[in-house]
């Protein structure tokens, strides 16, 4: 059997465990099941929103190309990521990663390789809006995510 990637970017909400049960439907071969799902903070009650913005097309091919060598460098049965854009409000989710293989340990490497190149990689911008009314920068990178990224290359 094949390892099915699913790559969704949305305006809308997502159901964690309605993404799980998609992934494992009828199949078998899966001993381990790794979720990873992000959520807005408020940041101490400073942050009111982030405006989560992508590039159309090349957002979904780019996180198309992180899952598929996750799925080949670990040895995945399947992988799933779905990203939100638009104005999310803290608690509310952003991302979501499932990665499903034979054994925990590469669910886990692939689910952590996903989100190292899915936030420096995948083409999104995020701009605070906070609760002074005041709107913020977009917001830039950082090195923590660049070297979470890096260490996948030694």
């Amino acid at each position: 059997m094949d390892a099915p990637v699913t790559v969704r970017v949305q305006r809308e909400d997502f159901d964690l465990a309605a993404e799980v049960s998609a992934l494992c439907q009828g199949r078998t071969n899966i001993g381990a099941i790794v979720t990873f799902s992000g959520l807005c903070r408020d940041e101490a009650g400073a942050l009111g929103a982030l405006e989560l913005e992508h590039y159309p097309g090349m957002a979904e091919a780019e996180i198309s190309r992180i899952c598929l060598e996750a799925v080949q460098r670990f040895g995945l049965q399947a992988a799933t990521a779905i990203h939100r854009f638009g104005r999310i409000e803290p608690g509310q989710n952003i991302v979501l990663v499932v990665t499903a293989s034979r054994h925990r340990q590469a669910a886990f490497d692939g689910a952590n390789f996903i989100m190292d190149f899915l936030k420096t990689s995948a083409p999104f911008w995020k701009k605070e809006h906070r609760t002074d009314g005041k709107t913020g920068e977009w917001v830039s990178a950082k090195d923590t995510d660049d070297a979470a990224r890096d260490r996948w290359s030694h």
